[in-house]
């Protein structure tokens, strides 16, 4: 029985550690082997980008379109409902050697409940293969929608940690930059607490 306990005890153990070892590889990473990239039309998913900058340092790179999707809300919304129905993938102005990074975080707006088009480029046409990735969102209260199985789906061979949404401006009611005021307050703390549970 003595034995059987002592088996136990270190099975337990074992489990343990290996739940852990994410946190232990993520807290020995330089901050030259993270790269924040983020997608951002108000500005909103640009603030959560800078605050995880704060605190885990890295690059900091915002995607650009080589053609810039319209000023518009309405002509916007009816462009990327064409691209997300026929899998059209915007061509990026921004360019990243990836080879050097070991953590990517991959920042995003949620847009019509999906993955942004110019995300999935940048997904599509870059290797992660090995590397941690964590995706944060902002969104006008409606969720995530299917982004993050997206960012799974296209990262097969990347090592998807938990990640970070919050709610931002509702660009279709005229509200756009939020991150101030009691609204920053509150992110950087949600921020601040999900890093450190990843690790950092």
């Amino acid at each position: 029985m003595k034995y059987f306990f002592l088996f136990i005890f270190l099975m337990s153990s074992l489990s343990c550690s290996s739940q852990t070892q994410p946190e232990v590889q993520l807290s020995e990473v330089a901050s030259e082997k993270i790269l924040i990239v983020y997608l951002t039309r108000t500005k909103n998913t640009k603030a959560v980008a800078e605050i995880i900058h704060g605190k885990v340092g890295g690059k900091l790179v915002s995607l650009e379109l080589e053609t810039p999707y319209p000023e518009d809300y309405a002509a916007i919304v009816a462009q990327v409902a064409q691209e997300n129905e026929t899998g059209t993938l915007p061509p990026l102005m921004t360019k990243i050697d990836l080879t050097q990074y070991e953590v990517v975080f991959v920042g995003f707006p949620t847009w019509g409940m999906q993955l942004p088009p110019p995300m999935k480029t940048f997904l599509s046409e870059n290797d992660l293969s090995g590397k941690f990735v964590i995706p944060f969102n902002t969104n006008a209260g409606y969720g995530i929608g299917s982004s993050f199985d997206k960012v799974k789906e296209l990262c097969p061979d990347s090592k998807i940690l938990k990640g970070y949404s919050t709610k931002g401006g509702i660009e279709r009611d005229g509200i756009l930059f939020v991150m101030e005021g009691t609204k920053e307050v509150e992110v950087k703390k949600e921020v601040n607490d999900w890093l450190s549970s990843l690790g950092f």
